[in-house]
């Protein structure tokens, strides 16, 4: 192996970790703060900007005709401080801590700027050479990432406002992936395109070249100064014109294609990348175009911006890496066996993360979504394993002049087979999901009433004004096809089911649907299925004429099994949970630093008595959610991402904004970014806002914020309970919604399970303070919390103290739904002190706990 091969197998090493740090928070990402912002940067500032930095500088040299370096220290020393700073930045960020976060940009801005300097010296040092274009795109991207490294340290910023914050993401975005990245990218394929394919270049390519490099880098500076301005036509305008040029630029390639099609993993998936780079353009500028605030640009970008990275980036890395590493390694022999071990299943590889990731940025139910974004992390990740193995058998191959025993190249027709078995994982990934789903897909499950035909169809437009169809009544003669034109002119998803089992897709506010609902034999009920808003009123009537008697199916309906029984859960209240179960943690968190948190929506089977278990809707997991905590002043940056089934939303009371955008309701895989300053001092709720309310918050969608104080003294222990309500549907199931609007509760309990600290009891000590924060979250009904054989000589509601240490003492703290405080008291002596809801209805089912107290 050459000097120059074992540099490259050294930094493609460090490529490697950067990739499976990737791998592990791509698994992980549910329990990691920022992941979303992890997962891009761990793949653009870590793997593909050590990339770029190795690779550029290889291809400097080669196509400048330079001597191998004797030694790589100021390139090593380069390296080293870009990814030094890079793991700043990204510890900055995870942990909250802005200095490093600029120091570590810094760093990188620097490493990045350093670089491009090196490269320009070489190529005006140099003597003329037929490929000098390519070095001036490597300096020309160069000088790309200082600026959007400074754009990123802004935002990291949390003092920036929220408007300007949207603007430098979507500038911040485009200058690292169409100018660091993009322009990269297209300088190499001039040489490294025909290369890669063993052809001869065609001709237009290095005049193609040459002109667009200008007019890539006047479209991007149109299209960052329409970001930071907060112009969207502008941006879309230079967002289109980075694609004209890009076009130009590529189109020549053609050519070597219709000469030597694309065979080999590495060919291929360079060519998936540019495909996926073309449409993430197509699609970016017609999104922005359209989009009416810097916020609705951002997340047309955000939407784009992960198929640019698994599609454009992540493909363009893997197949250039796959056909690079080999080559540096030298040695026919050790070449073949590397290049062997790459192409391993490469057409299935390649279908399975093409295929996957078309359903990701598709409108496909949740759990289909899930499965594809699988299917893509295993497909991409695939990759380090193989490349070890590559590695591994070109070292065994050293020394030799040919490969033993190698295979014969797989014939096409073979290839296509793999290929087409790889879809097929894909179908079946996706088929398992609407299985697990069919409401979300709209298959029928109930059948209809049978009449004679009269041959005349009935077509009727159906709209939506707040939480009702109009018209609501529609008449048919019995006989008629009826065909019905579903406008969904609200603001959340919708969809519309009958009773006889047709029904259309969920469609997206201001989108259009049919449904042809077939002959109509009798009186049919119809509503949308998506959770609740039956139960608001959003119903229809089919009523026919000279019809059979009415059809009431209950296809779609949230009431498809019964409740649980009342002594079921009378059994239950009486019961103990079983001895490996472990409690909502009660005691409260210190104040953090860090208020950038990552919430993931989810749905989970949760055991909420001894013996009954319910699918909740949770934020970050469990029901209540994470209690936040910080101090007035503190800015709180919420990034909210639905991994749910429904559409839900948030709303935070400690932060006082206009509701309109923070609280909007995102859809299955989608995400907002929730930014508010806590100016006063509570314990406040935050809840889901997506109607209806009442279910949501009942089917476990709410948390606390604690924001202290100056005056707040400190406390022996604190811990922290919040009341909510269970109205319980079938065992597994939802919330039973025609319970909550009777306020018919089965359950109300503290942190999210009945009785659940009479048996892990709350801990203390003779003569310690001891502060209990309450948050009433309802969805209905408030508290009147109680300590048996205790005393309040602290009460603090609502934003002000009721009662202060003295002579006078309190026996409740009475909330209201949605109103929290807390109270502070001393345990005279050793015992067993209860706590409730003195609402003694309420401690009977559920609320109800222990506060343990030694000496």
């Amino acid at each position: 192996m050459t000097e120059r091969g074992s540099w490259h197998l050294k930094t493609g090493a460090v490529v490697g970790l950067w990739f499976t740090a990737l791998v592990v928070v791509t698994v992980a990402h549910r329990w990691i703060p920022q992941s979303g912002w992890l997962l891009i940067h761990l793949l653009g500032l870590g793997a593909a900007s050590n990339a770029i930095l190795v690779w550029s500088r290889h291809f400097t040299d080669a196509l400048l005709r330079r001597p191998a370096p004797v030694t790589h220290r100021g390139e090593t020393v380069r390296l080293v401080a870009f990814n030094a700073g890079a793991l700043a930045v990204v510890t900055g960020m995870v942990t909250g801590r802005w200095p490093a976060v600029l120091l570590g940009g810094t760093v990188v801005a620097v490493a990045a700027a350093w670089h491009g300097a090196i490269l320009l010296q070489r190529l005006r040092r140099a003597l003329p050479s037929r490929f000098a274009h390519t070095i001036r795109y490597y300096v020309a991207a160069a000088s790309m990432l200082p600026i959007g490294a400074g754009f990123g340290v802004a935002m990291a910023n949390s003092g920036l406002s929220g408007d300007l914050h949207d603007r430098l993401v979507l500038a911040h975005a485009g200058i690292n992936l169409l100018g660091w990245v993009g322009l990269t990218v297209l300088g190499t394929l001039v040489t490294l395109w025909p290369t890669m394919l063993r052809t001869r270049m065609a001709q237009r390519v290095e005049t193609a070249a040459r002109r667009g490099l200008p007019a890539l880098l006047a479209a991007l500076a149109v299209g960052v100064v329409g970001a930071v301005a907060g112009i969207p036509l502008v941006t879309a305008l230079g967002v289109f014109g980075y694609l004209a040029a890009a076009v130009y630029v590529l189109e020549p390639h053609l050519d070597e294609i219709r000469r030597k099609h694309p065979t080999d993993f590495a060919t291929l998936s360079v060519l998936a990348g540019v495909v996926w780079l073309l449409g993430s353009l197509t699609y970016l500028g017609f999104g922005i175009a359209l989009a009416t605030t810097p916020l609705d640009a951002t997340e047309v970008t955000g939407r784009a911006t992960a198929a640019l990275l698994a599609g454009f980036l992540t493909q363009v890395l893997l197949g250039a890496l796959s056909y690079l590493m080999p080559v540096v390694i030298g040695g026919r022999a050790s070449v073949q066996a590397a290049t062997a071990e790459l192409e391993r299943g490469a057409p299935w590889r390649l279908s399975v993360a093409n295929g996957a990731l078309l359903l990701c940025v598709l409108p496909v139910p949740s759990l289909v979504l899930v499965a594809a974004s699988v299917l893509v992390l295993v497909a991409l990740a695939s990759f380090l394993p193989l490349m070890v193995r590559a590695m591994w058998a070109a070292r065994r191959m050293r020394g030799q002049t040919s490969t033993p025993g190698r295979p014969e190249p797989v014939p096409a027709r073979r290839r296509l087979s793999v290929a087409a078995a790889g879809l097929g994982v894909v179908v079946f990934a996706a088929a398992v999901g609407v299985a697990a789903d069919p409401s979300a897909v709209g298959i029928a499950t109930v059948g209809t009433s049978h009449v004679a035909e009269t041959g005349r169809t009935a077509e009727v437009e159906v709209h939506v004004e707040g939480m009702r169809f109009v018209p609501d009544v529609i008449e048919v003669a019995a006989g008629d096809r009826l065909v019905v034109t579903l406008v969904n002119t609200g603001t959340d998803r919708h969809d519309l089911v009958l009773a006889n089992g047709t029904r259309t897709d969920r469609i997206d506010p201001g989108a259009t649907t049919t449904l042809d609902a077939g002959v109509i034999g009798s009186d049919v009920d119809g509503w949308c299925s998506v959770a609740g808003h039956r139960q608001m009123g959003m119903t229809l009537t089919v009523r026919t004429s000279g019809s059979a008697p009415p059809h009431h199916g209950e296809a779609g309906s949230e009431h498809e099994a019964t409740s649980l029984a009342a002594s079921a859960v009378s059994h239950s209240l009486g019961a103990a949970p079983d001895s490996g179960f472990i409690a909502h943690d009660p005691v409260a968190p210190a104040p953090d630093a860090d208020h950038h948190l990552t919430l993931a929506v989810t749905d989970e089977q949760r055991e909420v008595a001894p013996g009954i278990t319910q699918r909740l809707w949770t934020f970050g997991g469990t029901a209540p959610g994470p209690t936040l905590r910080g101090h007035a002043g503190d800015v709180f940056e919420i990034t909210l991402v639905n991994d749910g089934s429904i559409g839900h939303s948030i709303d935070f009371h400690a932060g006082a904004l206009a509701p309109d955008e923070p609280m909007r309701t995102i859809q299955p895989g989608e995400s907002l970014v929730y930014r508010f300053t806590a100016t006063r001092a509570g314990i406040w709720m935050y809840h889901c806002s997506t109607m209806p309310m009442s279910l949501h918050i009942a089917n476990g969608m709410f948390g606390a914020v604690i924001i202290d104080s100056p005056d707040l003294p400190p406390a022996d222990r604190e811990y922290v309970l919040v009341q909510s309500e269970l109205y319980l549907g079938a065992e597994g199931g939802e919330a039973d919604s025609d319970k909550i609007p009777a306020e018919d509760p089965d359950l109300v309990v503290f942190n999210g399970y009945a009785n659940q600290y009479d048996h892990r009891p709350l801990q203390a000590r003779v003569g310690e303070r001891v502060r209990i924060w309450v948050l009433a979250a309802g969805p209905n009904r408030g508290t009147s919390f109680h300590v048996v054989g205790g005393q309040f000589d602290t009460v603090w509601s609502e934003g002000e103290y009721r009662l202060r240490p003295g002579t006078g003492g309190s026996q409740t703290l009475g909330l209201s739904p949605a109103q929290g405080g807390f109270v502070e008291l001393e345990f005279p002596e050793p015992g067993q002190y209860p706590f409730v809801s003195h609402s003694m209805v309420d401690a009977e089912r559920g609320a109800h706990g222990i506060v343990e107290v030694r000496e």
